[in-house]
């Protein structure tokens, strides 16, 4: 494994979506917040930074050009038709409900639908398979922002490597490094036992994966 990614889990629990796990960067004098899969999280303040891995799995950042807010999702699957969300603490794993979930939230928080701006990452393929989850969510994620009339102002999406990817809603600026091949199996290893762990109800417990 590469110095770039680390991975220590500690059994604490899920915490519920929209939590902030953060800590203070004092290089950059900000504070990173990071966001696991199947969660989202708002940024308010000019020294955030929202922070994430993704392999498979898709990241919508979403912020209002003229307030600086903006929040970021980490999706895990496409979509789920069944609709009982409200039964589901986990749903924001698809990406119909992460989506609504982030821009209603951004809506509470005094945004304007009209001043939205979207950037997206993720939806690479990094495992050996047949089952393209990579591409279905890339190709979810472009589709949903098309149907809702969402500027997609930048994608980085697809390919066979893992992404690290740093998002400041303030400005709307990102900073995305993509991961080492031998980094793959890693990252797909963490987004298949979050997602059992979250079908299961065990909940994901803390998996850092930020050096």
């Amino acid at each position: 494994m590469s110095a770039a990614l680390r991975m220590v889990v500690q059994d604490e629990g899920q915490p519920a979506n929209g939590t902030k796990r953060s800590f203070f960067d004092a290089a950059s004098a900000k504070w990173l917040i990071k966001v696991m899969p199947g969660e989202f999280s708002i940024a308010r303040r000019q020294n955030e930074i929202l922070v994430t891995v993704l392999g498979s799995c898709v990241a919508a950042c979403i912020r209002d050009r003229d307030s600086g807010i903006g929040g970021m999702n980490h999706f895990m699957l496409p979509q789920c038709s069944s609709g009982q969300w409200g039964d589901d603490k986990q749903s924001t794993r698809f990406g119909n409900y992460a989506m609504e979930k982030l821009i209603n939230e951004l809506l509470k928080n005094g945004c304007r639908r009209e001043s939205f701006e979207a950037k997206v990452f993720g939806g690479g393929n990094v495992t050996q398979s047949r089952n393209l989850v990579g591409t279905a969510n890339a190709d979810f994620v472009l589709r949903y922002l098309e149907a809702e009339g969402i500027l997609c102002a930048a994608q980085d999406l697809g390919g066979a490597l893992p992404r690290r990817v740093h998002y400041s809603p303030s400005t709307g600026r990102v900073v995305r490094r993509l991961l080492n091949s031998s980094d793959n199996g890693a990252v797909a290893s963490v987004e298949h036992n979050y997602a059992s762990n979250l079908s299961s109800g065990r909940g994901g417990g803390d998996i850092e994966l930020f050096a």
